[in-house]
């Protein structure tokens, strides 16, 4: 028996169509392109439905009140479908994939994310390929959690970031590897897959305005600076720190803003700007100054995830200790979690 996916349609470059003043979206358009390939049509493909949301949206667009409606969706949907592909524009599909596995406590089935660089419509577009491929990993394996499907990489929806603006391989997982090989066959890499969970239904948890940022570290950087941006009502920021989670440790002006903040309950959790890597606020100095400051480890999380999650924990009601102590550990598969890290 064929798989039932549904499609949800939120906007992006993929069903754009060409008009006078550029590439646009047009309500029934994807579906209509979708109509005239034959591959969507294959016998090898499952059957599918299209939920088109409207307006349909430029992803620069999109926020939290946009990912509770797709998960929200999904809900709805659940019974009635084997899986889900979300068609999302690239620019900030890696913070929809990085929210919806916290908002999706027991989903025991695959959501996929794509989109493209090239809309459909185009002869040279990486759509066809993208979208093909996404529907397929539904079709023919069983992998219970959020994903991102994209130039013929699968890979972890909390784990993926954007890499590359223009070319077809434009999302990377820097420091998980790709949940299965896509090539000639599409092959499941069970020992990276998430366990299945019982089947005891979908919950779905609404993301609060949680008044959370990011900043990122640069030489220079001056304590006035950082003062302003964790003014009240601020009340957690993601720090994109030097290397191993190193910071000026020798700007006492700039680690006293960092402590009274964390002392009024401001939750700073501590990323990289490296693309690879981990933190270790224990490794130098300069990383350990900041844990005195109350700063926490994010890990080896990217920032997209450690900002949602941090948005996730504050809808969740917790006190700024909690969600501390909560922001290093594991709970979705978003981080490497150890027990050496300051």
């Amino acid at each position: 028996m064929k798989k039932k996916v549904c499609i949800l349609y939120t906007g992006g470059t993929i069903g754009m169509k060409p008009t006078p003043q550029g590439y646009a979206p047009e309500a029934g358009y994807l579906g209509r392109v979708m109509a005239s390939m034959p591959d969507f049509s294959s016998p090898e493909m499952p059957e599918y439905v299209i939920r088109e949301y409207s307006p349909l949206l430029d992803s620069s667009n999109m926020g939290p009140r946009h990912w509770l409606a797709i998960a929200r969706d999904i809900a709805e949907l659940y019974r009635d479908f084997d899986g889900f592909v979300i068609i999302h524009g690239t620019d900030t599909m890696a913070y929809t994939a990085s929210a919806l596995p916290f908002m999706l406590e027991g989903l025991a089935k695959p959501v996929v994310l794509t989109g493209s660089q090239i809309p459909l419509c185009r002869v040279r577009s990486d759509g066809r390929e993208n979208l093909v491929t996404a529907l397929m990993v539904v079709a023919q394996t069983h992998i219970p959690e959020v994903c991102l499907c994209f130039g013929n990489r699968l890979l972890r929806g909390c784990r993926a970031t954007k890499v590359d603006a223009a070319g077809f391989q434009a999302f990377d997982s820097p420091n998980y590897p790709d949940l299965g090989h896509i090539g000639v066959t599409i092959r499941p890499h069970p020992e990276h897959i998430l366990p299945a969970r019982p089947v005891n239904g979908l919950t779905v948890h609404p993301l609060s305005d949680a008044r959370v940022g990011a900043l990122r570290l640069f030489p220079g950087i001056s304590a006035d600076l950082v003062a302003n941006v964790l003014r009240s009502p601020l009340q957690g920021l993601v720090l994109e720190t030097y290397g191993m989670g190193n910071g000026p440790s020798d700007d006492t002006g700039l680690m006293a803003v960092l402590a009274e903040a964390c002392e009024r309950g401001v939750v700073i959790v501590n990323c990289t700007q490296c693309l690879r890597g981990t933190v270790d606020q224990g490794g130098y100095a300069a990383g350990s100054a900041l844990a005195r400051a109350g700063v926490v480890s994010g890990a080896d999380m990217t920032a997209e995830a450690a900002l949602t999650k941090m948005i996730y924990l504050f809808s969740l009601g917790l006190p700024p200790g909690d969600i501390r102590a909560q922001m290093p550990r594991n709970l979705r598969g978003e981080l490497t979690e150890t027990h050496d890290r300051g």
